[in-house]
C-alpha cells in the first residue's frame, strides 16, 4: 500500500505550519528578539520549581532590573501567563512564568506532604509556590534591589496563583518583622479574592494589615465563575459581580462605603490599592487584551521609581496576541502531522494489518425509521450535555444521577428479556452479543450512578480530572446504551453485522491499530518536544494545549488510560455507524461526527454564558469548575471526532482511531493538569 499524494501534501503541510509557527511564536515570545527566553528549574523550600525565565538582553549582574513573578491558576501551567510574561519582559522586568508545585515540570516533595486527603494534596502546592520563587529570585544578581537591600520584586497570579501571591506577600511581611528586608514591592492578583486563603489565616483583613506600605492590586472579573461574590446573594457563584462594593472589596481599599472601580486609592500604611474589574470570566483574563493592559498599567504606575530601568511602551500596544495566533497556526499543523502521519505509518509493513478493508456505506433509512434515526441521533448528541452538571457536580447518588441508575435498570432488564426471547426463537449470534451488550451497559451503567469513582487521590492523582473523568465514564456508558439498544431493536433487522459498526474482531487489525497509535504518538509528540526546545513554543489556543510534560506522569497517564480508551472506543462506534451512510460524505459527515462528540458540550456551553451575560446569572449558577473544564473539551472531543471519521474511513474498523484518541488525549490531558505524588 502506497503513501498518496494527498496524504504526501497533507504531511508537508503540517510541517510546515508547525515550523512557521513555532519560529514566530518564538519571535513574539522574545519581544521581537528583545528577550532571552530559558526553562530553568531551582530547588525551594518544598520541592522542585520549574518556569520560564524572560531575561531583557541588557539585564545582567551589572545592570539588574526590577523583576516580576507570574503565575498560573489551578490545573494550568507557566504558559498560561504568556501575555503577561511577553508584555512586561518587552518593557524591560526581568520576569518568571513559574509552574506552580505539581504543576508543568515543577514538583512538590511528596516524603514530607503525605497527605493524600484532598485538601492535603490541594492546599500545600499554592500555599508555598510563590513564597519560594520569591526568596529563589531575590537570590539571583540580576534582580534589582534597593539601598536597604529591599527587593525590587511584583508577585502577580491568577486564580490559585493569585492566593499564592497573596500568600507570598503575607509571608513576606512577617519574615520583614524579624529581617528588617521586605523581597516583594508589589502585587497584582488575578481572578482571586480571600476565599481561600481565609482557611490558612490571611482573609481580607488581616491581608490588609499585613500589606505593610506595597502598592498592591485586583483584577476582579464581573463574570468571575468563582469569587468575588456578594455574601448576601446565595444560590450558585455563576453570576455578575461588583466587588468593590462588598464587605472584601472596601476592606482592601480600605474605605467604608462601595468604592469605584479602576481607581487608586491610598492606604493608612503609606501604599496604593487599586481594584480593576473587566466585563470578562474568570479563564477570560488570561486571554485578555484589557486584562493584560491593567497589569501593564499597575506595574507601570507601581515601578514608577524605577522607570529608568524600563522602556514607555503603552499598555494597550502588545504583541501576545500574535504569539497565541502562531501557536494556534502551529496547533492545526500538529493535528494534521497526527492525521498524516498514521495514515503514513499504516502503510508500513506489520502495521498495514490494522486496515481490514473498506467498510460499505450504508444508505440512509428511509420512511419512519429516518426520523427514529434523527431522534436517536439528537438525543445522542443532547443527552452528555443534559448530564453534564448532574455527573460533573451533584455526582454518584444525587438525585439528578439517579435519573441514570434507573435507566440503566431499564435498559438492562430489556437486554435480558430480549436475550431470553432471541435464545428461545432466532437464536442469531449477532442479537445473541446485542443483547448481551444492552444488558451488561445497562447494569453498568445504574452501578456507576450509584458508586462513587475515583475518589482515591493516592491513585487517582491527576486530582482535577476525576470529575472528567466520571462524566466521561457516564457518557460511554449512555452511549453504549443507546447503540446496543438501537441495534438490538432496529439495526439488527436490517441485516447489519458489528462490521458495520467498524468493531472488527481480527487479532493482527487490533494489534497493528494499537501500535500504529503509538508510533504516531510518540513520533507527534518528538516533533513538539523539539519546537519547545528550539523555540519555547507549544501548540495551543487559549486553555487547549499540547505541551512538553516529565516523564514522571506516565504512572497517572496509565491509570486514566482505561477510562478514556473505552469512551474513545466507544465514541468511534457511534461515530462509524452513524456517518458511513450516503449523504454524509466529505465535510457534512465530519460535522455530524464532531455534533455526536463535542455537540452536548457547545450547547450546555451556549445555553450557560448566554444566559449569564444577559440576565447576570447562569444557566446553572453552582457549575464553576466544571463550566471552565468544558471550554477546552470541546476542542478535544472535535479533534477526536475529525481523527476517528479518517481512520475508521482509512482502515475500515474503529481499532486504530479509538486507539489513537484514547493515548494522545489522555496524555495531552495529563500533561495539562496537576499531578500530584509523582
Amino acid at each position: 500500500m502506497k503513501i498518496t499524494k494527498s496524504n504526501k501534501i497533507m504531511l508537508c503541510a503540517a510541517l510546515v505550519l508547525i515550523l512557521l509557527g513555532s519560529i514566530l511564536a518564538g519571535v513574539f515570545n522574545s519581544g521581537n528578539g528583545s528577550v532571552k527566553v530559558s526553562r530553568i528549574s531551582f530547588d525551594g523550600e518544598n520541592g522542585q520549581l520549574s518556569g520560564l525565565l524572560y531575561m531583557p538582553k541588557d539585564a545582567s549582574a551589572d545592570n539588574p532590573k526590577p523583576t516580576i513573578i507570574v503565575t498560573h491558576g489551578y490545573l494550568n501551567s507557566a504558559e498560561m501567563q504568556d501575555a503577561n510574561a511577553i508584555e512586561l519582559s518587552r518593557r524591560g522586568f526581568v520576569v518568571l512564568a513559574l509552574d506552580q508545585y505539581d504543576h508543568g515540570h515543577s514538583k512538590l516533595n511528596h516524603d514530607v506532604y503525605t497527605d493524600t486527603s484532598f485538601f492535603g494534596v490541594w492546599l500545600p502546592f499554592w500555599a508555598n509556590s510563590m513564597n519560594d520563587a520569591v526568596q529563589y529570585m531575590y537570590e539571583q544578581p540580576y534582580v534589582l534591589k534597593d539601598e536597604e537591600g529591599n527587593g525590587i520584586i511584583g508577585v502577580t497570579g491568577h486564580s490559585m496563583g493569585g492566593f499564592s501571591s497573596t500568600m507570598a506577600m503575607a509571608m513576606d511581611e512577617q519574615q520583614a518583622e524579624l529581617t528588617g528586608v521586605r523581597k516583594i514591592y508589589a502585587g497584582l492578583t488575578e481572578g482571586s479574592d480571600f476565599q481561600y486563603t481565609s482557611i490558612i489565616g490571611i482573609d481580607a483583613a488581616t491581608a490588609d494589615a499585613l500589606g505593610g506600605g506595597r502598592i498592591m492590586g485586583k483584577v476582579a472579573a464581573q463574570y468571575d465563575e468563582f469569587f468575588f461574590n456578594d455574601p448576601t446573594v446565595e444560590g450558585g457563584t455563576v453570576r455578575h459581580k461588583d466587588y468593590v462594593s462588598t464587605p472584601d472589596g472596601m476592606t482592601f481599599l480600605q474605605v467604608t462605603e462601595p468604592a469605584k472601580a479602576n481607581t487608586w486609592y491610598d492606604t493608612s500604611d503609606g501604599g496604593r490599592r487599586i481594584i480593576y474589574q473587566p466585563a470578562e470570566t474568570h479563564p477570560w483574563n488570561h486571554f485578555s487584551k484589557n486584562t493584560t493592559a491593567y497589569a501593564i498599567s499597575f506595574y507601570q504606575q507601581a515601578f514608577a521609581d524605577y522607570n529608568y530601568y524600563l522602556k514607555d511602551i503603552a499598555p494597550e500596544s502588545q504583541i501576545w496576541q500574535w504569539k497565541e495566533f502562531s501557536e494556534c497556526v502551529a496547533l492545526v499543523g500538529f493535528i494534521l502531522l497526527i492525521i498524516s502521519l498514521s495514515a503514513t505509518v499504516l502503510t508500513l509493513p506489520f502495521f498495514n494489518k490494522a486496515n481490514t478493508g473498506e467498510l460499505p456505506v450504508l444508505d440512509f433509512p428511509k420512511g419512519a425509521a429516518r426520523w427514529i434515526t434523527i431522534v436517536v441521533l439528537i438525543i445522542a448528541i443532547l443527552l452528555p450535555g443534559l448530564f453534564f452538571s448532574p455527573l460533573m457536580d451533584d455526582g454518584a447518588n444525587s438525585a439528578s444521577v439517579n435519573i441514570l441508575f434507573y435507566a440503566g435498570i431499564v435498559v438492562a432488564l430489556c437486554g435480558v428479556v430480549m436475550l431470553v426471547l432471541n435464545l428461545t426463537k432466532k437464536k442469531d449470534l449477532k442479537v445473541t452479543v446485542g443483547t448481551i451488550i444492552m444488558a451488561a451497559a445497562g447494569a453498568l451503567l445504574a452501578l456507576v450512578a450509584k458508586t462513587p469513582m475515583y475518589q482515591d487521590n493516592g491513585f487517582w492523582t491527576a486530582i482535577g480530572m476525576n470529575s472528567i473523568t466520571y462524566w466521561t465514564i457516564g457518557c460511554t456508558l449512555i452511549s453504549l446504551c443507546i447503540t446496543s439498544t438501537v441495534y438490538v431493536f432496529l439495526k439488527s433487522k436490517e441485516g447489519l453485522s458489528f462490521k458495520n459498526y467498524g468493531v472488527v474482531f481480527k487479532p493482527m487489525a487490533i494489534i497493528g491499530g494499537l501500535c500504529t497509535a503509538l508510533v504516531t504518538v510518540i513520533l507527534s509528540y518528538a516533533v513538539l518536544f523539539l519546537m519547545d526546545a528550539l523555540f519555547k513554543a507549544d501548540f495551543r489556543i487559549w486553555t487547549f494545549a499540547f505541551k512538553t510534560f516529565d516523564f514522571n506522569i506516565f504512572p497517572a497517564i496509565l491509570r486514566y488510560l482505561p477510562t478514556f480508551l473505552a469512551f474513545y472506543l466507544v465514541s468511534t462506534i457511534g461515530i462509524t455507524i452513524n456517518t458511513n451512510t450516503t449523504g454524509l460524505k466529505g465535510v457534512w459527515g465530519y460535522l455530524l461526527a464532531i455534533c455526536l462528540n463535542a455537540g452536548g458540550a457547545i450547547i450546555w456551553l451556549v445555553r450557560q454564558y448566554t444566559t449569564l451575560f444577559s440576565t447576570g446569572v447562569a444557566a446553572h449558577p453552582g457549575s464553576a469548575l466544571s463550566g471552565i473544564m468544558l471550554v477546552a473539551m470541546v476542542p478535544t472531543l472535535s479533534i477526536a471526532a475529525v481523527i476517528s471519521r479518517y481512520l475508521y474511513k482509512k482502515t475500515g474498523n474503529v481499532w486504530t482511531a479509538a486507539f489513537l484518541n484514547g493515548i494522545l488525549m489522555t496524555v495531552m490531558a495529563i500533561a495539562n493538569t496537576m499531578v500530584v505524588f509523582k
